[in-house]
């Protein structure tokens, strides 16, 4: 039996899993499309809050992966959903962020504004690359003031072909220098409403969530209570996952999304196992060779319980090394 066979819900993170900025990940195609094969449903759950749901749909459209605007569930829509939950219609919001923010803050029936003169009572903060000074400094005011600060989502960077960059995490860093404090509230992934709306509006009795991110997929995942997949085309990679905490531990871990469809027991971790597919630990140090993924699953047993291991083969010295971890 495959790995997301014994699932009824797949929940897709999407930069770093389905694409990198506007590049498909080779494969993701593929595996939305075997999947829906299947039968299995499926959602898309991000924190950017750059795009909206239609749009997001069509970007996915457009590269080849199949998304209508209903599986696609943004960290923008929840936050403006909250907002209108809380406050009067009509009230003034100061939005930090790209025009999809806006639009979305407009849509649940509140007025965006961008000056503290315009009174706002809450100011919601997301991801925007045109962010600049000015709209932060009229932020921080706001919230001094007494205004609700709602953050979309904290994530420090986003992966890129180039490398991670600023995230609103970094943005939101700005203002919690400035103010000496968090946010009121935080939306998006690691907090667990993404992913415990995707399975509600699909009844989800299993759901799987896949992620490429320890700090916002897996521990959302692991907060809601559900089982998730770490695939290495993201953000997160091994020395990460080796020194992640229990509340960032996914259940699986796979190169890609082909992960899906092999054996659930070649993805499971922690291997608590001495060998694996060619790697073998004692006493502290590894051997021998085979891919890099069997190396990260045999290592996590030993690290996840305390341990560490020095390289004894040119193969173990190469891996560790590449991996940014001591040799």
């Amino acid at each position: 039996m495959s790995l997301v066979e014994t699932y009824d819900l797949v929940i897709f993170d999407l930069d770093g899993v389905i694409y990198l900025i506007d590049k498909p990940i080779d494969g993701a195609a593929e595996a939305v499309e075997r999947l829906r094969s299947a039968g299995t449903a499926i959602a898309y759950a991000t924190n950017n809050a750059s795009r909206r749901a239609a749009d997001v749909a069509a970007l996915l459209e457009g590269m080849g992966v199949s998304a209508a605007a209903g599986e696609v569930l943004t960290s923008a829509g929840a936050s403006a959903a909250m907002l209108a939950e809380r406050l009067p219609a009509g009230a003034p919001v100061l939005v930090v962020g790209a025009e999809a923010l806006r639009a979305e803050v407009r849509d649940a029936g509140l007025t965006v504004v961008d000056k503290l003169e315009d009174k706002p009572v809450a100011v919601v903060q997301g991801f925007g690359p045109d962010v600049g000074w000015k709209l932060l400094a009229e932020a921080s005011l706001a919230v001094r003031a007494g205004a609700l600060w709602m953050a979309t989502n904290t994530d420090r960077t986003l992966p890129s072909p180039r490398g991670p960059l600023p995230g609103n995490g970094s943005l939101v860093g700005v203002l919690r220098t400035a103010l000496n404090r968090e946010p009121d509230v935080v939306v998006g992934k690691p907090a667990p409403a993404l992913f415990e709306t995707a399975a509600s509006l699909s009844k989800s009795q299993r759901p799987l969530a896949v992620g490429d991110r320890l700090d916002t997929d897996i521990e959302g995942a692991v907060g809601a209570g559900m089982d998730s997949l770490l695939v290495l085309t993201g953000v997160s990679g091994p020395a990460e996952l080796l020194q992640a905490p229990p509340e960032r531990r996914p259940t699986f871990v796979s190169a890609d999304l082909s992960g899906l469809f092999g054996d659930a027991d070649a993805a499971r971790i922690p291997v608590t196992a001495d060998t694996l597919g060619g790697w073998q630990v004692a006493d502290g140090k590894l051997t021998g060779s085979g891919t890099p993924v069997d190396a990260l699953r045999l290592l996590t047993g030993v690290y996840w319980n305390g341990g560490e291991v020095k390289a004894c083969s040119d193969e173990a010295r190469d891996l560790l090394t590449g991996w940014g971890l001591p040799a």
